[in-house]
Parts: structure tokens; sequence; C-alpha cells
């Protein structure tokens, strides 16, 4: 199955925003794991934006125990210890940089998977970007743009060209 590439252009993607600044952006687990583990490039526009303050990272408990759970998935503990990190250092790096906000209301949409609806709801609730690379998530991201203001994506790509 072909992945699916939905690009988030900033600031296009920002364009109608109208909440508080700076824009809150939800990151579903393995946008963390590229984030704070691998060093993708593909993440290093999020990491700019972050670094810039035009971008502020929202999270919620749910989220923090999903990320230490899959630091010790079999096929991702020697990828961690690989790159020189631990569960411990990966998640005060998550606490360092990630607000976590208390967990967000339901919405009257549901994931068809179920471990993803926590990033909807917190995304909905912040009218956040949510960048993810789950395929229930993306095929969503029309309704959940129209419905709740979220902007969907997998990756985010700057006017200056800077990712992508």
């Amino acid at each position: 199955m072909a992945a699916l590439k939905i690009i988030l252009h900033w600031p296009a993607c920002n364009a109608s925003y109208q909440g508080v600044t700076p824009r809150p952006v939800v990151l579903d687990t393995n946008i963390v794991l590229d984030l704070l583990v691998f060093d993708e490039p593909q993440v290093a526009p999020v990491r700019q934006l972050l670094k810039q303050g035009q971008l502020r990272w929202v999270s919620d408990a749910a989220q923090r125990l999903e990320l230490e759970r899959v630091l010790t998935y079999s096929q991702i503990a020697p990828r961690v210890a690989f790159y020189g990190k631990t569960v411990a250092s990966v998640l005060a790096a998550f606490d360092a940089e990630a607000q976590i906000l208390p967990a967000a209301p339901p919405v009257r949409l549901s994931c068809t998977d179920p471990d993803d609806q926590h990033f909807w709801d917190l995304a909905a609730q912040q009218q956040a970007l949510l960048i993810s690379k789950d395929r229930a998530v993306l095929k969503q991201r029309k309704r959940l743009a129209s419905l709740f203001g979220m902007a969907v994506g997998n990756c985010l790509l700057c006017a200056d060209g800077y990712g992508g």
C-alpha cells in the first residue's frame, strides 16, 4: 500500500487560523519519534518552527504514556539505543518541549483507530495543526478541517523551501 503524502505548506496552512498564537501543533507518536529519536529530515521544518516560536507543541498525558510504551517496543528500543538515547532521555526531551494539557473532550467524529482518537480530540479542541503518519487520520483530513478547524498532514513544508 503506497504511503499518502499530505503536505502542509507553512505559512499558508496557518492563514485562516484565528486562535491563540503561536499556533498549536499536535504530533502523533511516529512524528515524535522522528523528532526526538531519529532526527528525520522530514521533521526539520517542525523543529525549526517550534524553535522560532511560530508553533507550540501541545500534548496530553495519554500521548506521553503512548510514547513511553512505544519506546519499549522490541522493534523500537534497539533503534533508540542506536541513536544514543534512552527512554528516560526521550521522555525528558518530550517534557521539555511539549506543553501538557488536560485531556480534551471527545469530538463527534470517531477515528477508525481508537488509539488515535486522543490526537483528534486535542487537535480539534486547540484548532491545531495535526501532523501524523497514520493513514486513518490522513484519510479524514478534509472532514477534520471542515468540522474542527484542524489542518492535517504528514509533513510540513516552509515557504522558504525548508523541509518536505
